[in-house]
């Protein structure tokens, strides 16, 4: 669905999307991405004109959650958690769902030069708030993303910056592997089943979305890439070499969901670090699009890939 009112080649403030409102975007001419500051999301990237790429929430449109529930709101889009999810029983006293200011609460939003801000409040218990910038390349269908922790107050804490980015239903998933993966098998399954038609052959693992379980895995890997039967996106980022990940040492994680809600989840992780108060820490993450040229998928992927 294109935005009402938003010219090719520009970018414009308080925009209405899905519902939501005081919504922003920016669109090079070639593809745009939405940034819904109520609900503490990237929404969307896409083609102009085109198929959506992220997977949205359609009975939640124009909802927003109150920090105080216990239910969880899947809105979808891209969003940033902290990790390990194992630590949040201990510092904010609930295992889920996630962190209220990180996950519930509106983010503040602004449109700087030709980038959108995003700054969320600060979480109680981390003292951590979260600072994201979004820009896109000027000519090309490339979206950048720049997540920031600050820790603001309180105890040191050990956190990985989790991007959580919820895309819809797809002909095939692709992780390209290390050269020397730590896995034997070049993942790790964390939860739930394994996935659907799991694939290996040491450079890369695919798999497809079961309709009747969930599923989860990690790999040690840096770049993961999401096939439709229109449209391809690859998102990168940056890996540190002997560095301690979170997710029993997983830099990237995979999620497939079952039906009605036909999404996957394709999740980066940051080395886990200790913040002291007036400290940061920050990753950032490509997004690029592509149009399919081609019809079978593997040679598909394996070009953009770089591997062929």
């Amino acid at each position: 669905m294109l935005l009402a009112g938003v010219p090719r080649g520009k970018s414009a403030a308080s925009v209405q999307h899905n519902g939501w409102t005081g919504s922003l975007t920016l669109n090079n001419g070639l593809v745009e991405v939405v940034v819904v500051p109520a609900v503490g999301r990237v929404m969307q990237f896409r083609f102009v004109g085109e198929d959506d790429v992220f997977w949205e929430n359609p009975r939640l449109f124009g909802k927003v959650a109150d920090p105080r529930s216990e239910e969880w709101l899947n809105f979808g889009g891209d969003k940033v958690w902290p990790s390990p999810q194992s630590d949040w029983q201990a510092l904010t006293g609930r295992g889920w769902p996630p962190p209220a200011s990180f996950d519930s609460a509106p983010f503040e939003a602004r449109m700087v030069a030709q980038e959108i801000e995003m700054v969320s409040p600060v979480d109680p218990n981390y003292g951590i708030r979260v600072r994201r910038r979004v820009s896109l390349d000027p000519k090309q269908p490339v979206l950048k993303i720049t997540t920031v922790f600050e820790k603001v107050s309180g105890n040191p804490v050990k956190v990985s910056i989790a991007v959580i980015t919820q895309v819809r239903d797809f002909e095939r998933v692709y992780v390209a592997l290390p050269e020397k993966s730590r896995f034997s098998q070049g993942y790790r399954h964390l939860n739930f089943e394994v996935p659907q038609d799991l694939k290996t052959n040491g450079r890369w693992l695919s798999l497809t979305r079961a309709r009747n379980f969930k599923a989860q895995i990690g790999s040690d890997g840096g770049t993961m890439l999401w096939v439709s039967d229109k449209h391809a996106l690859r998102i990168e980022a940056p890996l540190v070499a002997g560095a301690e990940y979170p997710n029993q040492g997983c830099s990237t994680v995979v999620y497939t969901n079952e039906d009605p809600d036909a999404y996957a989840e394709l999740e980066t992780f940051t080395p886990l670090r200790t913040l002291k108060a007036g400290e940061q820490m920050e990753q950032t993450n490509t997004y690029t699009l592509w149009k399919r040229t081609g019809k079978e998928v593997d040679s598909e992927a394996m070009k953009i890939l770089g591997m062929k």
